[in-house]
């Protein structure tokens, strides 16, 4: 488990992390979103144990991550902007790493290898982006890490080489309880594959829970009448958005889904759609909430 306390960070005077406060539970996939600048990089360096907090506590099975080495023989972090010793092919990257986790895996090198077809006999900077982006979770997967972060992890990916390196990721989780923290812009990579996720903006941690609660509390509901309505409708309803669209009203309500359900029915409408919001849908209301310059949340 990975569990974060009231850790607060700044360089200089700038504060990047105020009170942050989460938890990971063993053999979940957590996602971190945020705002350009929220601090999800210097979070994830924090957790990592890259970079030492100003105040508070990160501890992975209640103890200090920062100079721990035992725990960092279990744990990898997968940088935004990848760094491999210069002029290192494959095969001599994958000996640095075996010399340094005491789990790698060479049978898992050689079959990856076959699957991935890169040549490791050449020189990782020699590959394209999105080839080094392979090369990285290649090495990072037959670690056999129990720990492992993710920041941007997909970006310059083919669609069929990330489908390949997420079910591995799953398959690690499964079989091995391998945590994992991802953070990523890409919603979608996020919502497919995460049991919970947390909101950070500005250094605080706006919204922290499991994917399934987050978006069952909250719907997109459209809604029409014969009649007018008066307003009674909605003082029965936590509405958190609302705009009427000619005829039709166009609500974001928090709820249960049945409870909302059997007040609106009262009102007898002649259209009634209720929909579950997307997880881009959930982040854009949340940013929205805080002040995050949007225009609409509904696009």
């Amino acid at each position: 488990m990975i569990q974060v306390q009231n850790v607060k960070k700044k360089f200089e005077k700038d504060i990047v992390l105020a009170d942050v406060s989460l938890k990971i539970e063993k053999g979940s996939i957590y996602g971190l979103l945020g705002s350009n600048g929220a601090g999800k990089t210097t979070l994830l360096k924090t957790i990592a144990g890259i970079i030492k907090q100003n105040n508070g506590a990160v501890e992975i099975e209640r103890k200090p991550v920062f100079e721990n080495i035992v725990l960092k023989e279990r744990l990898i972090f997968i940088p935004d902007a990848l760094f491999f010793f210069s002029h290192y092919t494959v095969n001599q990257m994958a000996s640095f790493y075996e010399n340094l986790y005491p789990n790698w895996n060479q049978e898992r090198f050689v079959q990856m290898q076959k699957l991935l077809k890169l040549d490791v006999t050449q020189k990782i900077q020699r590959f394209s982006k999105g080839m080094q982006r392979q090369v990285a979770f290649w090495l990072a997967l037959c670690a056999m890490p129990d720990y492992l972060i993710l920041d941007e992890p997909f970006d310059g990916l083919d669609p069929v080489i990330r489908r390949k390196i997420k079910s591995w990721i799953i398959q690690d989780v499964a079989e091995r309880e391998m945590t994992v923290l991802v953070s990523s812009h890409n919603l979608e990579e996020v919502e497919d594959i995460c049991d919970a996720v947390g909101i950070l903006h500005r250094g605080e941690l706006l919204v922290e829970k499991d994917l399934d609660d987050l978006k069952a509390d909250i719907h997109k509901v459209q809604i029409a009448f014969k009649n007018d309505v008066d307003d009674s409708l909605f003082e029965g309803l936590d509405i958190l958005y609302q705009e009427k669209r000619g005829s039709v009203f166009v609500c974001i309500v928090r709820g249960e889904y049945q409870q909302v359900e059997s007040h609106i029915n009262k009102y007898e409408p002649v259209v009634f759609d209720m929909l579950p919001l997307t997880l881009e849908e959930i982040f854009i209301y949340e940013m929205e909430g805080v002040g995050y310059a949007i225009e609409n949340i509904l696009l």
